[in-house]
């Protein structure tokens, strides 16, 4: 039953040791962004 995951380790986790974090959001462009850069690169 290897291939299966152990539900019990799910039911024991204990979300109040995780960490809270500080991290940056790192957005994608815009579709418009896109295309002005490609307008930019083949000038």
């Amino acid at each position: 039953m290897a291939d299966k995951p152990d539900m019990g380790e799910i039911t024991r986790f204990n979300k109040v040791k995780l960490k809270k974090t500080d991290a940056e959001k790192n957005t994608l462009p815009t579709k418009e962004t896109t295309e002005q850069e490609k307008r930019s690169e083949i000038s």
